[in-house]
């Protein structure tokens, strides 16, 4: 079996493709497209946030989660409020009406990816979690340490 890094990343892109197609069929079957999916579910596990800490979270730029929270608010699932810490800030919070909206669309969305990870027990999936959890902060630590030894090593060849 081939364990190289190259082999692992090919397996590990695959499967999150695999895992990522089915989280967006979820997804669309809910009549959501994925940013408001994600604003909403950010915001019925994490409570109020404001605009700028749900960009930062679900990593979208800034035109993205503004547009994201006016289709939401227009259809009354969301409402902005003044930030209590920061005059320039609004927090966004749930209504009743679109917390009952995510909690039965995420309750759905669970169904359908506990369905592709059905193949594994309760143990593997808590080895592969813990797996996937060292593999990801070891390659976040070592990315700055590689990026720049290929480039000077690039760059060393030419220079000979």
């Amino acid at each position: 079996m081939d364990t190289s890094g190259t082999h692992v990343w090919l397996v590990v892109w695959k499967t999150y493709d695999a895992l990522h197609r089915q989280a967006m069929k979820s997804i669309e079957s809910l009549n959501m497209c994925v940013s408001d999916f994600a604003v909403l579910e950010l915001l019925l596990h994490k409570g109020p946030e404001t605009i700028n800490a749900i960009g930062e979270k679900l990593s979208l730029a800034s035109g993205s989660i503004t547009a994201a929270i006016d289709r939401l608010e227009r259809r009354r699932f969301v409402r902005r409020t003044p930030s209590l810490v920061d005059r320039r800030a609004k927090v966004v919070e749930l209504t009743d009406e679109g917390k009952a909206l995510i909690q039965s669309a995420f309750t759905t969305h669970s169904i359908h990816m506990n369905s592709a990870v059905e193949v594994l027990s309760q143990i593997e999936r808590e080895q592969l979690l813990q797996l996937l959890k060292k593999l990801g902060k070891h390659a976040q630590e070592v990315i700055l340490e590689v990026v720049p030894d290929i480039a000077n090593a690039s760059h060393g060849s030419t220079e000979s």
